[in-house]
């Protein structure tokens, strides 16, 4: 030890250590505004999940696909459909694109090339239903650094949910169970059981 700091007292020397411990603590602290957006965005997330779709939601959802996708709840309550029919690939993938648009420049090429290994390369993980030239095509533009390298394969995907499994998702047990609950659950009645509503979310068609 440095004979200076060895003629201090011990508490001084204590002193300097918690001095040095708080200063360590306080670098390491996130900002606090940082802080509260995100706990501002997880308690929105939160209020989403445990919001149940009302009969306004549902009659839209069967004017058109594009009303289940732009809704966060529709796009929930569809997912919840499409792990029934084991092709949740599909809706996650769309997602995936979705998310990939917002991406940071500087971090697109290394997340194309993820959204490409979990859902498009053939035997990927979650491989959706593309055709050998959109497969091929979106792989020339991933390596290419493309930033519209999904959108062909994106819309291919959702024109493919559009067309099949909404059909079916309009018919389903899903839907049938929310329309029914809700018109069983009028303001006006009372001793409703909302928990059926949020089992139907959680369970398959």
């Amino acid at each position: 030890m440095c004979k200076g700091l060895a003629t201090l007292p011990a508490t001084c020397l204590k002193s300097a250590k918690d001095i040095k411990h708080k200063i360590s603590f306080l670098l390491q602290k996130p900002e606090p505004q940082a802080v509260d957006q995100r706990e501002i965005k997880e308690r929105s997330a939160t209020a989403a999940a445990k919001r149940l779709p009302d009969t306004t939601d549902v009659e839209k959802w069967k004017e058109s696909f594009s009303h289940v996708m732009s809704n966060e709840i529709g796009r929930r309550v569809f997912t919840t459909f499409l792990k029934s029919e084991f092709s949740q690939e599909n809706v996650d993938f769309w997602i995936a694109c979705e998310a990939y648009k917002n991406t940071p420049p500087s971090k697109m090429a290394a997340k194309a090339k993820e959204i490409y290994q979990q859902y498009v390369e053939a035997d990927a993980p979650n491989e959706v239903n593309l055709d050998a030239a959109t497969r091929d095509k979106t792989r020339q533009e991933v390596e290419d650094g493309s930033s519209s390298c999904f959108d062909e394969a994106q819309k291919m995907i959702y024109t493919l949910m559009e067309k099949d499994s909404y059909r079916r998702f309009l018919k389903s047990k899903v839907i049938q169970d929310l329309c029914q609950k809700q018109t069983n659950c009028a303001p006006e009645k009372k001793g409703c059981n909302w928990a059926d509503n949020r089992q139907v979310l959680a369970g398959g068609a």
